[in-house]
């Protein structure tokens, strides 16, 4: 299991913003400029959101002219699914339980 890359994902939807642009992403692609008008953000903060959410791998971006358009990476949903999943799977631990009366 890849902790790094999970840390990654959960500090991009660590934030509320970045959760409702993901939710605004759920319908399809976005330009910035939709997004920056949204919310009201500065060109510098949306960038700071959107580079996060890239380098999570769940928002992938393309450019076209002196706009970027953003839309969800329907892998990197999956493996961010999955990563969450294997996490709080029902299986033998990963990292060595406690000992029984350790904290007696």
């Amino acid at each position: 299991m890849d902790y790094e890359e999970g840390a990654k994902i959960f500090k991009a939807l660590g934030d509320v913003k970045r959760m409702m642009i993901i939710d605004m992403l759920s319908v399809g692609e976005l330009c910035a400029c939709m997004i920056l008008e949204k919310f009201k953000l500065s060109q510098s903060t949306l960038s700071h959101h959107m580079k996060l959410l890239c380098e999570s791998g769940v928002v992938r971006g393309r450019n076209e002219g002196k706009w970027t358009y953003y839309s969800l990476d329907p892998e990197g949903i999956a493996r961010a699914r999955q990563f969450f999943d294997d996490l709080t799977a029902d299986r033998e631990p990963r990292i060595p339980k406690y000992e029984e009366g350790c904290c007696q």
